[in-house]
């Protein structure tokens, strides 16, 4: 491992326990045992190491998330198959790391915000459009609209204003949203197929 590669992945480390605002380039040299001289070769500051640290791992989990859409069936295996890719990717987002991020990290969130319109939005829309063909997805459903609907709502299940974390599971609040999305776009051949999928029986 590179020392790029090492500084990314400690700061990524003390970042998802605590949000980026209240770790220094201190902690994080620390948590390393390296200097912090050697850090600043590498990132001016911490919003230049943010920025790297959220380009890698949104390039990660497109190829996943593209590993993931290639081995699939058909269209509701794909949604399912995103689902486990996403429970990964949730189950370790500290809430606090997305407010952080766009607060005091705007170069960050830039990239975010373009990955979410560029990469998510049009997969998804890609999705619909082919579930529609393949008789799964509603066909009076636009697909620009949803998708642009459904990717929004992952930002909204991180917002801490409604859905405080004292009182709210971030990854209960996704599996919900989820939920609600995947039932809502289905045929009744779709639903039955989602059902199989997750192994629920009829009455």
């Amino acid at each position: 491992m590179s020392q790029i590669e090492r500084i990314i992945e400690g700061g990524e480390e003390l970042f998802l326990k605590a949000g980026i605002k209240s770790v220094t380039m201190d902690d994080i040299a620390r948590h390393l045992g390296m200097s912090k001289k050697t850090i600043y070769q590498f990132f001016k500051d911490k919003n230049e190491l943010v920025t790297a640290l959220v380009t890698k791992k949104l390039k990660e989990d497109e190829e996943q998330m593209i590993e993931f859409i290639n081995k699939s069936a058909n269209v509701i295996e794909e949604m399912i198959n995103m689902t486990k890719c996403s429970e990964d990717m949730f189950s370790r987002i500290n809430p606090i790391v997305i407010h952080d991020m766009q607060k005091y990290h705007p170069d960050a969130w830039k990239v975010f915000q373009q990955f979410k319109s560029e990469v998510l939005i049009s997969t998804l829309e890609e999705l619909l459009t082919k579930g529609i063909k393949q008789g799964y997805i509603r066909p009076e459903i636009d697909p620009k609209i949803v998708a642009r609907m459904r990717v929004n709502t992952v930002e909204l299940g991180f917002n801490t204003t409604i859905f405080p974390v004292a009182e709210f599971n971030t990854w209960k609040v996704q599996v919900q949203f989820l939920d609600h999305f995947n039932y809502g776009i289905c045929t009744l051949k779709g639903y039955k197929l989602l059902n199989q999928y997750r192994n629920i029986k009829e009455d």
